[in-house]
């Protein structure tokens, strides 16, 4: 276990006392910068691989080629319904309008790409700052935290990536009028493509969110029940805010952030029922002491 992540447990065993407010600071510096070095890392190999970065993977979903619509398509005739469930992205052209927008917009994705890369070691430093404040016992329940959130996360942004980028920028390209021809931005482009997948990597934390709220005492699985309802329109709010405004986007935001609502009463509910198992059990311990004292 790296040592300043044993720092205050040390402490505390050499009778020394907690961590005064500016030593926490201290060691909360000393996490961020590693952080910020990890994403720097990863945007600079980001940065110098630029016609893989935007060729490959940015500029993916505009291509005919792309998984998505190779494994739908293949799929499609694999069940017998033909080209029914084939299609591909019209051809469209991007721009440039400032003479500095691809050099910006290179630094753009290779931050973002920095941070999804980097997410792990991130959530890990963020880890190792608040786990030696907790107790023994809840480090053991949240054991594996850092991986569940990580993959959590990715799988999010990944959904975004392959499901929810192909199908929106196949309807916002071919939504146009007579005479028009859609010509975007490199800037809009790239803005879409992060809206696409980065909320959705956060979105999808909602079972751990749950999982803590729950562990605390602070929500119930009929709790989630009854407002359900509140639920569906507040998810509606989220996905008109996190994708572009049409309802194609909205709704396959929409439609996951329910089913993970649905997962996260699952986790809530499991949480419950081991928590209130374990006070019934300290409770008839606490009553066979006082009987026998």
């Amino acid at each position: 276990m790296p040592l300043d992540q044993q720092h205050e447990h040390d402490r505390l065993k050499d009778g020394k006392g907690e961590m005064s407010f500016f030593e926490h600071i201290a060691e909360l510096r000393k996490h961020i910068l590693r952080s910020a070095l990890a994403i720097a890392a990863v945007a600079t190999v980001a940065f110098l691989n630029k016609d893989f970065i935007f060729n490959v993977l940015i500029f993916g979903p505009r291509s005919p080629d792309f998984i998505t619509y190779r494994t739908l398509c293949h799929f499609s005739h694999s069940v017998g319904l033909g080209e029914g469930m084939c299609f591909t992205p019209p051809d469209f052209k991007l721009i440039t309008r400032q003479l500095g927008e691809v050099l910006m917009q290179h630094l753009y994705v290779s931050f973002w790409l920095g941070i999804i890369g980097a997410f792990p070691f991130i959530f890990w430093e963020f880890w190792k700052f608040i786990s030696p404040g907790l107790y023994e016992k809840e480090r053991k329940a949240v054991r594996g935290v850092v991986i569940v959130c990580s993959l959590l996360f990715l799988a999010g942004v990944s959904f975004g990536y392959f499901v929810i980028a192909p199908f929106s920028i196949s309807f916002l390209a071919s939504y146009t009028l007579e005479g028009l021809e859609v010509a975007p931005t490199l800037d809009s482009y790239v803005t879409y493509m992060t809206m696409f997948t980065l909320p959705m990597g956060l979105v999808f934390e909602m079972p751990i969110l749950g999982y803590f709220l729950a562990k605390i005492g602070l929500i119930g699985p009929s709790f989630l029940r009854s407002y359900r309802r509140h639920a569906v329109v507040v998810i509606l709010i989220i996905a008109a805010i996190i994708t572009p405004p049409d309802v194609v986007s909205q709704t396959m935001v929409a439609i996951p952030l329910y089913l993970l609502y649905e997962v996260t009463i699952l986790v809530v509910a499991a949480v419950s029922r081991r928590r209130n198992k374990e006070m019934r059990l300290a409770e008839r311990k606490a009553f066979v002491k006082s009987e026998n004292s």
